[in-house]
């Protein structure tokens, strides 16, 4: 065995997970994104997908996807700097620019690559990258990458957060980058005081719209414009294997910046362009997200109903006001035992663990679409009120 072989061959802690039954990872779905799945040849009720609005299974964006495919073929088989530019991507550019406000927009092939892309680049050695503490791990690996001092304040903390602008230099780049929501814990960004403050010390701001498109702001378009702050926000980055129903992903802002990413950002240039079907899909669940107000309608009357719900059941659910549901269990072996449970009992759920929270933060993640009915919803805090209880985690 060689050296690389023998150092990575200590991480046994998987196998440890297996050895007790209670490994939660990699579980195979054997049928389409829905409110119900099929797994291990039985169904299942999914409480665990980004599917906001639902849309992963519509017939018409699967129709998108087909007849994409049928045009233009499987891949671009280049990147988009080269050969890999469809006619159907600047389209939905320029439709997802109009969306959320902006001048230009550019896709990549995922979200991961528009955060690490972007927050790696647009700023230079001599400037700031300033984050929340429960940003997004792409954010956090653009950061990484980038040459800019970085900085970082407490989860939604406002005078933290002035704080980190105070010890910059009036005269540098200073961007701050922050989750709309924030895809664990739910909440959503305290942006009206985050704008104040850029403002007050020349800042400049990247939201990160991942969870927040298609579920705030008027039909879906984000928590930028939910506050009504769409032009105060330098860029606006999104995904499309959210609300979208696809994989991919968006930054949109002036023309300057999208200028400078699209001959910069080295994940747009060097990866491949996004697939025909992809893109197609995210062009049809955008059509449908706007024309559809109904369905983002029914996903905040569950959203508040189950809210309400889990408050009055004694479920500790933290500041969240979206779809996004953490249940705290604040025991890493519990969480996992948990979501064991809850899977025999038919409830899919995601358990999140360090580093995807803070050791003592472990929680389950009970996320909510537009298609689950209440009556689904009603069986699932059924069974969550049975296993916490049997575990001691609420009364």
């Amino acid at each position: 065995m060689g050296l690389l072989q023998d150092k990575l061959g200590k991480y046994t802690r998987p196998q440890e997970v297996k050895a007790k039954g209670v490994y939660p990872y990699f579980r195979c779905i054997e049928s389409g994104q829905s409110t119900e799945v099929i797994m291990s040849g039985r169904k299942v009720l999914m409480f665990g997908s980004n599917s906001y609005l639902g849309l992963t299974d519509d017939p018409r964006v699967k129709e998108a996807a087909i007849e994409a495919t049928r045009k233009y073929g499987t891949g671009c088989a280049g990147s988009r700097f080269l050969n890999g530019t469809l006619d159907l991507h600047l389209q939905l550019e320029k439709e997802l620019a109009e969306f959320v406000g902006k001048e230009d927009a550019i896709i990549y092939s995922t979200g991961f690559q528009v955060n690490l892309g972007v927050v790696s680049c647009v700023t230079d050695r001599n400037d700031y990258i300033i984050c929340d503490e429960l940003d997004h791990a792409s954010i956090v690996e653009g950061r990484r990458l980038s040459f800019s001092t970085a900085l970082k304040y407490k989860h939604n903390d406002m005078a933290a957060l002035e704080r980190e602008l105070q010890r910059c230099r009036p005269e540098a780049v200073k961007l701050i980058v922050v989750d709309g929501v924030f895809s664990m814990e739910g909440d959503v960004a305290n942006l009206p005081e985050i704008v104040r403050l850029a403002k007050k010390y020349n800042g400049s701001i990247m939201v990160d719209e991942a969870h927040g498109l298609g579920v705030l702001g008027r039909q879906g378009r984000g928590t930028c414009d939910h506050f009504g702050l769409s032009q105060d926000v330098d860029l606006i980055m999104g995904t499309f294997s959210k609300s979208l129903a696809a994989i991919g992903g968006f930054v949109a802002a002036d023309e300057s910046i999208i200028n400078y990413l699209r001959h910069n950002s080295r994940s747009y240039i060097f990866s491949a362009s996004n697939t025909p079907a992809a893109t197609a899909a995210a062009r049809e669940a955008l059509h449908i997200m706007k024309t559809e107000p109904e369905r983002i309608a029914h996903l905040w009357e569950i959203t508040n109903y189950a809210l309400k719900s889990f408050r009055d059941l004694g479920f500790e659910i933290g500041n969240t006001s979206t779809p996004i549901i953490p249940l705290y269990v604040r025991d890493m072996e519990k969480t996992f035992l948990v979501t064991k449970l809850l899977f025999d009992e038919g409830v899919f759920v995601n358990p999140v663990v360090p580093p995807a929270c803070s050791p003592g933060d472990t929680l389950i993640r009970f996320s909510l679409m537009a298609t689950h009915t209440k009556e689904q919803v009603d069986i699932a805090i059924e069974k969550l009120v049975k296993v916490f209880r049997q575990q001691g985690i609420i009364k």
